[in-house]
């Protein structure tokens, strides 16, 4: 039988390529230190550098999020009074 495939957490992954961008050590360095492979240090860095805009960038989720809420809450304030009213009729 062959060893189950390792799992790194992203925080685990994030550190290690940050610290391959500081270039103070090699890679080997890196990968005897944390116990992982040259070259999939390799490819976390440029996924790191590929996708690091994406930190900075505005959360376009939110924002979308707010402004279809707004009529839900709109709606929601309609239907309680309605149901007031309707309360008090009856």
């Amino acid at each position: 039988m062959s060893k189950p495939r390792k799992r790194y957490t992203t925080d685990f992954k994030a550190h290690v390529a940050f610290e391959a961008c500081k270039e103070d050590r090699t890679l080997a360095q890196l990968s005897h230190e944390f116990g992982v492979s040259p070259e999939q240090i390799c490819r976390w860095k440029k996924k790191l550098q590929s996708n690091g805009r994406l930190v900075f960038a505005e959360k376009p989720e939110k924002k979308r999020y707010e402004e279809s809420a707004a009529p839900l809450y709109e709606e929601i304030g309609r239907l309680k009074i309605e149901l007031d009213r309707l309360r008090k009729n009856s």
